[in-house]
């Protein structure tokens, strides 16, 4: 054995756990992508003409946004490793702040991250019930007198999907890759033996089939872009998930198996519909011998679920992410693997999102009918990573960023068409994600703002920590043991020190003022977790930092600083936190936003559970805030 092959063995690992996880959406959207194109109230007819073009469609569509943009370009610019639209946000925001641009422009980047990321929301509801809905309608198709059960058949997995959600992934995760490996090489072989009996859709992969149909039918080819958009979608999970797998990972698995199955399967069903033309009411089914229908209908099945745990697995990333950057109160996470600190559960979110699913698939009752409120989202999201791609390639100096910057510009031509072309199914389901992404957005941009009044209203109060020993605590009396207090701002001595002062009118011996910063990157390095100022005498100062997809675990933190001569007895320390209760007044948040963010604080997560705070160690002192 040569000294690479473990590196291979690694890479091969990673290459197949990628394909479960981050290629599931993606890889399922054969089941509804293309006969969307020829059915439904803006249906094409179904001619050799229209099928070559929206196969070339479909096909370049791929090649540019995925392939090119995606795979190739995008996975470059990770934050420490770390993919996704608030990652990038991050890594956009401390580049921009490097260069000491305007405030404008730093709010302008943090509300179109913010914005991708409420728009996601709206996508992870809807996959699960586009997923699983047009997977178990091939029970319709292999055996019709059972078609009036997918509805409930559907229900029923997705209720299941959810449920075990608290249990974690780590026992099912290692079958999601062979799985979803077995769905790519059972439906790119469909697809091949389609291609074989009517090779004509080869053509199709001259883009001139699809140039020519826009120049001559513009009007058609607009509303084919929302059918074509749905082999899209999915994109952005390449993105998301490269922090778990690694770039070389993701495109490997692209590449070598996703990219050339999706292919075949496509081509398939466009050569399928040329020698039956009734095939049309599902083609990707009818691909299938009726001896392996039914079996093709559990694999198809079993790779939606996956392609929805997929889904909500990053909605409780995402979730997490905005909580550690401020756009969210704390929430409660719990990790459900001992190796993986990807694999986490948040409650709150797992049964709000089942809730939506199932109203969805309720209200629409068929994957057709959800294909029209699909894309809207997806697209937003899209076009906002192109313009924060761009906005890293200005903020930074290189040869090639003149051609990149071109490139990107394409693509948000391209994506803007995509993004026209499903708002024109608004009235059809497009406003569902348009109305759930704007009421995100509404949470994250409340409590942001809030969180940041309420910052500034204890800065105008409290005192600075320079000189406070010698001005405020010279000769105060001193009980034995450790006071820990809490501090939103470093530069402050938290409001809870003067409370407590105020009322018994002494303090403890050894005073620690701590301050926990969440960081613009993943994670934080061990050796630059704490940072200690013994400036003023009788005092400590300890700053801890967080990345924004860590759990905030203070104890462990603390811990370490003993390290640094500071030992820290948990059964003489006291804890002490500052609770605001939020109060209307006459300040810049209106009444109703005021209302909102009091509510969303009131389901904060206590800061003691938070910060893994041992709660008979903690006291709580209350203070009001006018908003």
């Amino acid at each position: 054995m040569n000294q690479q092959s473990p590196v291979r063995s690694g890479t091969a690992a990673l290459t197949l756990a990628a394909l479960g996880v981050v290629y599931g959406d993606i890889g399922t959207s054969p089941l509804y992508a293309f006969k969307e194109a020829f059915s439904g109230p803006h249906a094409m007819a179904l001619n050799q003409q229209n099928v070559l073009a929206a196969l070339s469609a479909v096909f370049w569509a791929v090649t540019c946004i995925i392939s090119v943009k995606y795979v190739w370009l995008v996975l470059r610019f990770d934050n420490d490793g770390e993919g996704g639209v608030l990652a990038l946000t991050a890594l956009t925001h401390r580049l921009a702040e490097r260069q000491r641009a305007s405030t404008r422009m730093l709010a302008i980047i943090a509300t179109l991250g913010v914005f991708a990321a409420a728009l996601f929301y709206g996508d992870a509801l809807i996959t699960p019930a586009i997923s699983v809905l047009s997977a178990v309608e091939g029970l319709g198709v292999a055996t019709p007198h059972v078609e009036k059960f997918v509805v409930p058949i559907t229900i029923g997995v997705l209720i299941a999907l959810f449920s075990i959600q608290r249990f974690g992934t780590g026992r099912v995760g290692a079958l999601f890759g062979p799985i979803t490996c077995l769905w790519f090489l059972v439906i790119g072989v469909l697809g091949l033996q389609s291609i074989i009996e009517t090779p004509v859709v080869l053509q199709a992969l001259n883009p001139l089939y699809a140039i020519d149909f826009a120049i001559g039918q513009p009007g058609k080819m607009f509303v084919l872009l929302a059918a074509v958009f749905l082999a899209l979608t999915g994109g952005e999970a390449l993105y998301a998930d490269m922090g778990h797998f690694g770039a070389r990972a993701v495109r490997i698995a692209w590449f070598g198996l996703v990219c050339p199955a999706l292919m075949l399967n496509y081509f398939g069903q466009g050569a399928l519909v040329l020698r039956d033309p009734a095939a049309i009411k599902n083609p990707f089914y009818l691909l299938a011998p009726d001896s392996l229908l039914l079996a093709l209908v559990v694999l198809a099945t079993a790779a939606t679920v996956i392609a929805s745990q997929a889904t909500i697995s990053g909605a409780f990333s995402i979730t997490q992410q905005a909580s550690r950057l401020g756009y969210l109160p704390r929430i409660g996470v719990r990790h459900t693997s001992d190796r993986e600190r990807g694999q986490i559960y948040v409650g709150s979110v797992n049964w709000i999102m089942l809730l939506g699913v199932l109203l969805l698939v309720l209200e629409f009752r068929s994957s057709s009918a959800l294909a029209a409120a699909y894309g809207i989202a997806v697209s937003g999201t899209m076009i906002i990573t192109s313009i924060l791609v761009a906005i890293v390639l200005l903020l930074t100096a290189g040869r090639s960023r003149l051609p990149l910057l071109a490139l990107l510009a394409l693509f948000v031509v391209l994506e803007s068409g995509f993004l026209a072309s499903n708002l024109s199914k608004v009235a059809d389901g497009g406003w569902f994600p348009l109305l759930f992404g704007s009421a995100v957005f509404l949470l994250l941009m409340t409590w942001k703002k809030g969180s940041s009044l309420v910052a500034r209203q204890r800065s105008a109060i409290d005192l600075p920590v320079q000189g406070i020993a010698a001005s405020v605590l010279q000769g105060i009396p001193r009980v034995p043991g450790t006071a820990i207090y809490l501090a939103s701002d470093r530069n402050l001595v938290p409001s809870a020190l003067f409370h407590n002062l105020k009322h018994y009118h002494v303090l403890h011996e050894h005073l620690i003022l701590v301050h926990v910063r969440t960081e613009e990157v993943p994670y934080v390095e061990a050796g630059g977790r704490l940072q200690l100022d013994r400036s003023e005498p009788g005092l400590l100062r300890i700053d801890v930092r967080f990345g924004f997809r860590e759990e905030p675990d203070l104890l462990a933190a603390l811990a370490s600083a003993a390290s640094q001569g500071v030992g820290i007895d948990p059964m003489t320390t006291t804890y002490f936190i500052a609770r605001s209760v939020v109060q209307d007044g006459p300040g810049e948040l209106s009444a109703w936003r005021c209302a909102l963010y009091a509510w969303m604080t009131r389901q904060a997560e206590g800061a003691a559970a938070y910060f893994r705070l041992p709660p008979n160690r903690v006291v709580e002192l209350g203070t009001q805030v006018l908003l």
